[in-house]
């Protein structure tokens, strides 16, 4: 049967205390509106649609960033969960699968645990997803009888005996689609919060004659976030379960709670992870890599044998092939540099291509920008570039060419050339002394005038 799916995110997320929409916050680098967009599209749905109030343009940019062929609705109102449900008919006519209904600040439901509703759909209308929480913890209830789910039961309506029932609604359903909106035609605001709530749609089903169940997940998958503080425990969670994921891949994290990952960090076997490394989005680390301690990578790719760091620093755009050195105090960006060449000490290379086995001694810097536009450096295969050279691109320096310590090039060098450009060395006997001495003088007649 295919998926249609819902992610609910007109909330403001007054708590956040932020003029940013809530759910465009961000985890591991990604908006937790993407994250639970990444868990949907797991089902491979056919149809996305994503219910946006507060900061619509917003959100319906960041949803269409991750994926454009998503439907972006407005929720004018916000007035209640199944009411963000009704807004979607539009964008859904026609569709007859089944309909997975997700929130956007709920990010970390996890693919199997989808995968199972969808099975349990096979047996039922309406399939919500649950959890086990402390009996004084103030969840709707799910009041089940075998595997049919009953009833939803708020806390503040819930009886005492049903306050006692520990499994718990998080909000996520999955439903029929052809009943869906029949089923929430149905409902009402008759309610203390004159809300159209969507857990109402069970009763409606099961008095149809339609059954309904409830799965059970880990509740660490049901985390809801409502505030800065949720945002911070929401973080270290992915952060602590990305990492325990990559030591099982086979990845080396010398000091696991010292790395950073981001949402889309991809990191080969028997690679190994120094303390303090911090991975932005959009990183490839191919297998056996050394990444070392306080290095930054951001939009780049590591080819297996690369070495980088420590300190180092690789900015988007950057490609690495195999056995590549990237030393301390490196910068790159938008840079490729090929099988085996060295950037070994205190060097920026951007909008560069570096040859193969070349060899780019420390301090070399490759002047990209002319302060309006950027302009590309070649340094070919073989090629040494002495310390302290600066490239001022446009510029090539050929195969097996070489610079001079401390040149300024501003010239293409032909293959296997030395270019030396830099001022005559003049020396003058005795004059470092004498000018000691001057200098010292006025320095003590400048300190007599403070007396």
């Amino acid at each position: 049967m295919s998926i249609a799916l819902v992610i609910l995110a007109a909330g403001k997320g007054t708590r956040m205390n932020s003029d940013m929409p809530k759910v465009l916050h961000e985890i591991a680098g990604a908006p937790m509106l993407v994250h639970a967009m990444k868990a949907g599209a797991t089902l491979n749905p056919e149809r996305s649609v994503v219910v946006a109030g507060h900061g619509f343009d917003a959100v319906a940019k960041a949803a269409t960033d991750y994926d454009p062929e998503a439907t972006v609705v407005l929720q004018e109102e916000q007035k209640g969960t199944g009411h963000a449900v009704m807004v979607t008919r539009e964008a859904l006519a026609g569709f007859d699968g089944d309909v997975v209904v997700l929130f956007g600040d709920t990010p970390f439901i996890q693919p199997d645990t989808l995968e199972r509703m969808v099975a349990a759909r096979a047996d039922h209308a309406v399939v919500v997803l649950g959890f086990h929480a402390d009996a004084t913890e103030k969840y709707g209830r799910l009041i089940m009888q075998d595997d049919a789910l009953q009833s939803i039961v708020e806390f503040a309506d819930a009886r005492d005996e049903e306050r006692t029932v520990t499994f718990c609604n998080s909000g996520v359903m999955l439903i029929k689609g052809t009943l869906l909106f029949d089923l929430l035609d149905a409902i009402n605001d008759e309610n203390a919060s004159g809300e159209y709530y969507l857990t109402d749609i069970v009763k409606v089903a099961r008095d149809a004659g339609h059954s309904a169940t409830a799965i059970a997940c880990d509740g660490s998958e049901t985390m809801g976030v409502n505030s800065r503080a949720h945002l911070a425990e929401a973080e270290a969670a992915f952060q602590a379960r990305a990492r325990a994921e990559l030591m099982l891949d086979g990845v080396t994290l010398v000091d696991p709670a010292s790395v950073w990952l981001s949402h889309d960090t991809v990191i080969g076997r028997d690679s190994v992870i120094e303390p303090n490394v911090f991975f932005g989005p959009e990183v490839t680390v191919e297998s056996g890599v050394r990444i070392r301690a306080f290095s930054h990578l951001e939009g780049a790719h590591v080819s297996r044998g690369g070495i980088v760091g420590p300190y180092a620093r690789l900015r988007p755009g950057t490609e690495l092939a195999e056995d590549v050195k990237i030393g301390n105090f490196v910068e790159t960006k938008n840079a490729i540099i090929d099988t085996g060449a060295k950037v070994n000490h205190l060097s920026y290379v951007g909008d560069a291509e570096v040859g193969e086995y070349a060899n780019i001694g420390a301090g070399t810097i490759t002047c990209n920008y002319d302060g309006v536009m950027k302009h590309k450096t070649t340094i070919g295969r073989n090629a040494f570039i002495g310390s302290n050279t600066m490239l001022v691109a446009p510029v090539r320096v050929g195969d097996e060419a070489m610079t001079g310590s401390g040149s300024v090039i501003t010239k293409d060098v032909e293959d296997g050339a030395l270019a030396l450009a830099r001022a005559q060395q003049v020396s003058k006997p005795g004059m470092a002394r004498k000018l000691f001495e001057m200098l010292k003088a006025k320095k003590a007649k400048r300190d007599e005038g403070k007396e």
